[in-house]
């Protein structure tokens, strides 16, 4: 809260300095000494605690007395200017770390509170998740999320596990298989035995990924995070020593000695080498809004641009996250079954039967009283004779195209009539249309491309091989691909992530930099660097151009800045530039690399 105060404080009597300004009020500078003071006591303070508690010099330290030196030889303007432009970015960092911490909670909300435990009576009693334990047996019911990691006893169902594995199509689990805590029942009633403790449960392990991951990741620094301690310990120690040698040395008067030093303290300090990044980094990001791409600060934007390997997630990245209906086969007249399929489709919720109804939105349809088969179908019995479409029921023999279809990981449902095989459907995510764009345009900017993915492995080497994608890995839980995408920064570097489920978030945190897509999960949003909205693909392109547009402007900055510096020094050593000059020259240059800084506000070719 200090830190907006603050900035909004130094912003304040900056303008309100320019206005009396303007007006040629003498007692200007006080507004803008009240500016500097406001603004400038937080830096000031943890400059002075890195100073004692790390030993290190930084340019907060040499800001304000870059600014109060400023004061002194007459422009109490330039120094409010360049404690408003160190405010802001504090107040950046702040809202970047507050984000973080918002990220854990939402995840920790995500998780199961109750469940219902099977007492010995065989009673139920809610009980609190935490108070459960390994063997203790659990019921759950239609609609309800299992409570933790167990292993099925009795009954079998459907589970909407997109939590874990982000999938959208629901995976039947029978008696003996294993179910994930957070996941939902669509189906009948289970009973379920806890054989994990809660902190290792694979949703907890997310959140400790999560948590992990952001503890250890660190921004990328800018140039002048790098050199900052040596630049301000040289010019703290170099203006007094240059004093002396200008008075012993080449035996000038001390008035001169005095004033060639407090000059070289103006145009030595590093105000135009601050806003070689700030004012393009803050370009760009707004850039990027309006664009429909936001970043949670500016490193993540530079980090994009030197990223050597970039993983998607498959299922509401690559790929749309619904089903379609890809392919169908009859053996009487379509036209002749349809309204039956119709019928049967549209009074179920699952995933694959609204496909399917959506795949004819125009077809006539029989009214039929139905029945789910649990975990196969549904069916209906009209006029005496038997319909159902599901899973495979009958005993005959299938077209061999239907295995072609399972080999390109495509979903089949049987069509039945009388046991009888009367036809078939075959559905499939399908694929984001800008997927084979994005991927061909990495794979041109020699960026390592990879698909991880918890779908089976037919179905993400179909995806891989029609987008042209590099490297896929499939049927992977969080942990896994947190491990790949470890291996990818050991192997190529920066690496980046994009996803857009609770199941993505590890490797989010993980990842040199993570996008999330804005309709996926808010977890997802809130773990991710970078969230691209509408869920427009194209614009990752965008994105990546924008980064390595910014990062040449800033190199341009830098070395402008520089150059500057070291030529004002120069012609200050020579005796020739006078202090008006030097904050001319100083200011100047400031100028100019913020407008520089604002051309990336425009459109990039």
């Amino acid at each position: 809260m200090w830190t907006l105060f603050s900035t909004l404080a130094c912003t304040s009597s900056l303008f309100i300095g320019l206005i009396l300004d303007a007006m040629h009020w003498e007692g200007s500078w006080m507004i803008y000494l009240v500016g500097i003071i406001l603004g400038g006591l937080e830096i000031t303070i943890e400059g002075l605690q890195e100073l004692m508690k790390e030993k290190q010099f930084n340019v907060d330290l040499l800001m304000i007395i870059a600014a109060v030196s400023a004061g002194i030889i007459g422009d109490w303007r330039e120094g409010a200017l360049l404690i408003f432009i160190f405010s802001l970015s504090h107040l950046m960092e702040e809202y970047a770390t507050e984000k973080s911490a918002r990220a854990i909670n939402h995840l920790v909300n995500r998780q199961p509170k109750v469940a219902r435990m099977i007492l010995a009576n065989g009673d139920y009693q809610l009980v609190d998740v935490n108070q459960v334990t390994i063997g203790d047996r659990l019921a759950v019911f239609k609609g309800e999320h299992i409570p933790t990691d167990a292993i099925i006893l009795q009954g079998a169902s459907e589970l909407d596990e997109s939590i874990v594995n982000g999938e959208s199509i629901p995976q039947l689990k029978q008696q003996g298989a294993e179910v994930f805590g957070g996941t939902i029942n669509l189906g009948n009633e289970l009973i379920i035995e806890v054989n994990k403790e809660q902190s290792e449960t694979v949703f907890s392990k997310i959140i400790q990924l999560v948590e992990e991951a952001q503890n250890s990741q660190t921004k990328t620094e800018t140039f002048i995070q790098k050199i900052e301690n040596r630049y301000v310990l040289v010019i703290l120690v170099g203006v007094p020593l240059a004093i002396l040698f200008f008075h012993f040395g080449w035996h000038w008067a001390w008035n001169e000695s005095v004033y060639r030093g407090v000059n070289l303290l103006v145009v030595a300090s590093p105000c135009a080498l601050v806003a070689s990044s700030t004012p393009a980094l803050l370009s760009a990001i707004s850039n990027g809004a309006r664009h429909g791409v936001l970043f949670k600060g500016g490193t993540y934007l530079e980090a994009l641009a030197e990223i050597k390997s970039i993983a998607f997630d498959k299922t509401g990245t690559l790929t749309t996250g619904k089903p379609n209906v890809t392919d169908t086969f009859w053996t009487i007249p379509e036209e002749e079954i349809i309204p039956f399929v119709i019928g049967l489709e549209e009074k179920s919720t699952h995933p694959l039967a609204q496909a399917i109804v959506r795949h004819w939105p125009d077809s006539p349809k029989e009214p039929l009283l139905v029945e789910e088969l649990t975990a196969k179908g549904i069916q209906s019995l009209h006029n005496g004779i038997h319909y159902y479409i599901g899973k495979k029921l009958g005993s005959y023999t299938e077209p061999s195209m239907i295995q072609e279809w399972k080999k390109q990981g495509k979903t089949v449902v049987y069509v039945e009539r009388n046991r009888q095989f009367v036809g078939a459907i075959a559905l499939r995510d399908t694929l984001n249309p800008h997927a084979k764009e994005v991927i061909h345009y990495f794979n041109e900017a020699h960026v390592h491309t990879m698909m991880l993915t918890g779908d089976n492995p037919h179905t993400a080497e179909t995806i891989a091989r029609e987008i042209g994608i590099h490297d896929y890995q499939a049927n992977l839980l969080p942990a896994d691909k947190v491990r790949f995408l470890n291996e990818q920064k050991q192997k190529f570097g920066k690496t980046a992530m994009l996803g857009d489920g609770v199941n993505d978030a590890p490797a989010l945190a993980s990842a040199t930099i993570g996008i999330a897509m804005g309709e996926g999960t808010d977890v997802a949003m809130d773990i991710a660097d970078v969230v691209i909205l509408e869920n427009n693909l194209s614009k990752l392109i965008y994105t990546h151009q924008l980064s390595q547009k910014m990062k040449h402007v800033i190199i341009q900055n830098i070395c402008f800045s520089i150059a500057v510096i070291l030529l004002l020094i120069a012609i200050n050593l020579l005796q020739i530039l006078t202090i008006p000059l030097a904050v001319i020259g100083h200011e100047g240059s400031t100028i100019l690399v913020i407008l520089n800084g604002l051309r990336l506000l425009k459109n990039i070719a």
